[in-house]
């Protein structure tokens, strides 16, 4: 039996099934750490494995949860000479979501859990796939399948099927292509992704240009996973994504924003980024970046912007749009470089970088409220450096206004904007920020800081000049909130007097 992958340069591309494999690796036969290991998972699928084995049906769990089982920190697989750590998430009992296979057809997986599931959903029965809640927990239960996509689609063409080694083979990595057999905790893994982990290795389990035709999100799932579990891309995985990245056009915007919120959020995203640029991929879907490699920065000399970039995304909180803002801060500087007296420049690359921003968030279907928000704080990345002769009250009330509700991710961002490998630099800025901070808080006590207005709303303006609404009143609010801003909260009767001879001036002017 073949799977057509489609149609390839004008000719048939299939991939065969891969031979069933001679031996399955055994947990039990592993020394006592995976057993250790692994048997949270399997108390907390007591109840559901014991329904399909009632059933005559098959059951394994599968997926991210057996793979960080398996690398719990500081924990030494028995035999291998790696230890294996690093997993960002460790299985205590208090598991969440989680996925299974099984040789039942959809329609039996239904009645199984039905009865039993507080919820039933099958929008994915089609695809093989019954999800249920129970107990707080979320279950994915998936007919073994085995899968192909056309070259030319997003959608997969589902055959199912009853062999469990097929249905891992169509998986995207060797690591996550294991199986826990249950009830009887039985790791199966014909691929070799316990060894992998091993190893810190990250391998498809059929050819990667065959995975990667499969579904070529897998190509960005890469990099996710090089960061995220330490691994080495194998040779022929990175050479395979350097010739088929021009596949990802292929893929949902969506899906690409997704991954790449999953990157910016692994615990060092530079390892993900620099694999995207370094193979290609970053310019199918995030052009900006790689652009960055060719822009010296004159400020931070010992690195190029791409470089200052990546570590300033590092540097920044595990906060998604804050993260976001870091990736895209300097976006601008390609197109505002200037070459003035030997050096170079960068004006106003944070008001460009902000219009990019936007755009290529739009285009990547993000909320339309973090894409503004995002393209806010790119706008705004250097307004601290704007006031340069100390923190005098009216410039404290200015940055915190223009700075909004997004003030703390503001300075968070301005604070790791800072890469510099001159100390005393790095330490004046530190000292700058400090005494903003001070002074904010300081004033914070004395007035209304977070909520700057004129002492004079619209309908006193009204009636103390004798006016109607229009272009007049907005003018006088703006005059009393400059007057707020430069002098502190003035009071109804001195803001009063002090309106009322702007106006007399205006108007014998006019």
């Amino acid at each position: 039996m073949t799977s057509r992958a489609g149609n390839r340069s004008g000719r048939d591309w299939c991939a065969p099934d891969p031979p069933r494999p001679a031996a399955y690796a055994s947990g039990t036969t592993l020394g006592g750490v995976l057993p250790e290991r692994l048997q949270p998972l399997v108390d907390a699928t007591r109840e559901i494995s014991l329904r399909f084995a009632s059933a005559g049906a098959s059951l394994y769990l599968v997926g991210g949860s057996v793979r960080d089982a398996i690398t719990g920190a500081d924990t030494v697989i028995t035999g291998a000479d790696t230890a294996i750590t690093g997993a960002d998430t460790a299985i205590t009992g208090a598991v969440s979501d989680l996925d299974f296979t099984t040789n039942a057809r959809p329609d039996a997986i239904e009645e199984i859990v039905r009865g039993w599931a507080d919820a039933v959903w099958t929008q994915g029965k089609q695809f093989g796939t019954i999800a249920c809640l129970s107990g707080g927990r979320r279950y994915e239960i998936t007919t073994h399948r085995a899968e192909s996509y056309d070259p030319g689609s997003r959608k997969p063409a589902v055959t199912f099927g009853d062999r469990l080694d097929l249905d891992l083979s169509r998986r995207d990595f060797t690591v996550n292509a294991m199986a826990l057999r249950l009830p009887d905790m039985e790791l199966i893994d014909p691929y070799g992704g316990l060894e992998d982990l091993a190893n810190r290795r990250l391998r498809t389990p059929l050819a990667p240009e065959v995975s990667f035709a499969d579904d070529p999100l897998r190509m960005l799932r890469a990099a996710r996973f090089i960061a995220k579990l330490g691994l080495t891309p194998d040779p022929a995985l990175v050479a395979a994504v350097r010739a088929e990245h021009g596949r990802l056009g292929i893929v949902s915007a969506e899906r690409i924003r997704d991954e790449l919120d999953r990157i910016v959020m692994v615990p060092v995203p530079s390892v993900a980024l620099r694999f995207v640029v370094d193979t290609g991929l970053a310019g199918e879907f995030l052009p900006e970046l790689p652009a960055l490699a060719l822009e010296q920065d004159p400020i931070h000399r010992h690195k190029d912007v791409l470089a200052h970039t990546l570590a300033v995304v590092d540097k920044t909180g595990r906060d998604r749009l804050l993260r976001l803002a870091a990736l895209f801060h300097d976006v601008g500087k390609p197109s505002t470089r200037a070459f003035v007296d030997g050096g170079v420049t960068f004006h106003h690359h944070e008001v460009v970088g902000a219009r990019m921003t936007r755009r290529r968030m739009t285009e990547l279907r993000y909320p339309k409220d973090e894409v503004d928000l995002v393209a806010e704080l790119v706008n705004l990345h250097l307004r601290f450096h704007t006031y340069r002769l100390g923190w005098t009250d009216r410039a404290v009330r200015r940055y915190v206004r223009d700075a909004g509700p997004l003030l703390d991710r503001l300075n968070e961002l301005t604070r790791c904007d800072c890469t510099t490998r001159n100390a005393a630099k790095a330490r004046a800025l530190a000292r700058r920020m400090d005494e903003l901070e001070v002074r904010i808080a300081e004033l914070r006590q004395q007035e209304a800081l977070d909520s700057i207005r004129p002492d004079l709303d619209g309908a006193q303006v009204m009636d103390l000049l004798g006016i109607g609404p229009g272009p007049q009143v907005g003018d006088a609010l703006a005059f009393l909130l400059e007057l707020r801003m430069d002098e502190g909260p003035l009071g109804e009767q001195e803001a009063r007097r002090r309106l009322l001879s702007w106006w007399t001036a205006r108007t014998d002017q006019g």
